[in-house]
């Protein structure tokens, strides 16, 4: 896509955002819209790696949905009588391996109600997750790497 088209895209959406349809903040949104691009794809450039849209839309549809799944199952939790939890901390091995990826995934966790992102270790490869329940942490540790890791890896490769 042109450049010209994708500054005018981000420019559409920041004036949406924001809400304000005056002369400046068309021109704060231009210029923050132009140094984006230029964030993007000056990384994208050094590292061989590019940002795929629709991968990324695709990645936040799958947020919003866990986002309602994780609450509505930490609701049904915490409105039972019993609220037979378990929790616990879980280390999660991880196959992304820069800093945003990193990152966007521990934000990507964290901000899903039931789970937690706690620490990364020094080395960067493991992830420690604190979950409301973690009867099965295999699982969980499978949930996430096919969903959240793999489009995070799709989207930003």
């Amino acid at each position: 896509m042109r450049p010209a088209v994708i500054i005018a895209v981000f420019t559409a959406f920041w004036l949406a955002v924001s809400g304000s349809f005056t002369i400046p903040n068309l021109l704060l949104g231009i210029a923050a819209s132009a140094l984006s691009l230029v964030l993007i794809r000056g990384r994208a450039r050094s590292e061989g790696r590019r940002l795929r849209p629709l991968k990324v839309l695709s990645l936040l549809v799958l947020f919003i949905k866990e986002l309602a799944l994780s609450a509505w199952k930490v609701a049904i939790l915490v409105a039972s009588p019993k609220m037979a939890l378990k929790p616990g901390i879980f280390a999660f091995p991880l196959t992304v391996d820069r800093d945003f990826e990193i990152t966007l995934l521990a934000n990507l966790i964290t901000l899903t109600p039931g789970t937690l992102s706690v620490d990364v270790s020094e080395d960067r490869r493991v992830l420690y997750v604190h979950a409301l329940d973690c009867s099965d942490p295999v699982g969980t540790r499978r949930d996430i790497a096919n969903g959240f890791e793999k489009k995070i890896m799709e989207a930003f490769r």
